[in-house]
């Protein structure tokens, strides 16, 4: 997909005041929107998936041990990435495999532990998340990932990301577990919405911004879907291969993908871009 994420020329006006201004002192903390971005993405989606349930059921620490645990590990990795002063992919790709399991272990509390139904978290998290959206543009003036060069918006950006994994894990459980549909079909069917999403996009000119947002949400129910897929047994409708098996192969990918962009920085937005075609 082609995302045009950089703040209009008036959106960067009002942004940009003598005060503003005097903090936007780093680079853009963000990787460039490409074809390793949503890969990768979907890949960590999968793993946040497949390393709740194993470290569920593995570590015997139960859901709130767990959560507890990895809930630690993000804030140390979070304080790494909040003291960069530019885009390290090691850095953000490791916060981001770690934002996915405790989204993931959020929902899951929420919804095993305290019983609380998958159509009310659903409700709760897109509440939640469209007031980050709603209070982030009305502090900064933009939501583009493009843009995350302060402080203040960095913390705007994990935290939404946090609920889209919430949100995802929510959402992709109840229309695969509720309604009955599957994993495969659940797959096909986020699939298909973030296809009608760069259709809408490219053909209809939704909002570049927005089209992010939206199949950002939407990668999260679809790799959980794929992860659960593979990882279930045949008899739950997977394909047996087991959480270790399918979270060490992702986590395989991941690494090899991350040291790449490393490597090549293909993935390095240039300075003072305006827009450049991802795909």
């Amino acid at each position: 997909m082609t995302y045009e994420l950089s703040e209009t020329p008036d959106a960067a006006r009002a942004a940009d005041g003598p005060a503003r201004h005097a903090h936007r002192l780093r680079l853009n903390k963000i990787p460039e929107v490409t074809v390793y971005f949503w890969i990768i993405k979907v890949l960590c989606t999968t793993v946040g998936e497949t390393a709740a349930d194993l470290l569920n059921e593995k570590a015997g620490l139960g859901l709130t041990g767990v959560s507890v645990l990895m809930s630690a590990l993000l804030a140390v990795v979070l304080v790494v990435q909040f003291r960069t002063t530019a885009y390290r992919a090691g850095v953000y790709w490791l916060a981001v495999a770690l934002i996915s399991v405790v989204g993931t272990l959020i929902s899951d509390n929420l919804t095993d532990n305290m019983g609380v139904p998958l159509e009310t978290t659903t409700t709760v998290f897109g509440i939640i998340l469209a007031v980050v959206f709603v209070v982030w543009y009305r502090r900064e003036r933009t939501l583009s990932i493009h843009s995350i060069d302060t402080t203040s918006r960095e913390a705007f950006y994990w935290l939404a990301v946090l609920f889209t994994f919430a949100l995802g894990t929510a959402a992709g459980d109840l229309v695969s577990e509720r309604m009955d549909l599957g994993y495969w079909l659940s797959a096909i069917l986020f699939a298909l919405a973030i296809a009608a999403v760069g259709i809408a996009h490219f053909t209809l000119g939704l909002d570049a911004v927005w089209s992010f947002w939206i199949a950002y949400i939407l990668t999260r129910p679809l790799g959980a879907s794929i992860g659960d897929y593979l990882s279930q047994p045949t008899g739950d409708g997977g394909l047996g291969f087991g959480t270790v098996v399918t979270s060490g192969l992702f986590l395989a990918v991941i690494l090899g993908l991350v040291v790449y962009l490393t490597v090549t920085r293909k993935d390095v937005a240039d300075a003072g871009r305006v827009a450049r075609p991802v795909v």
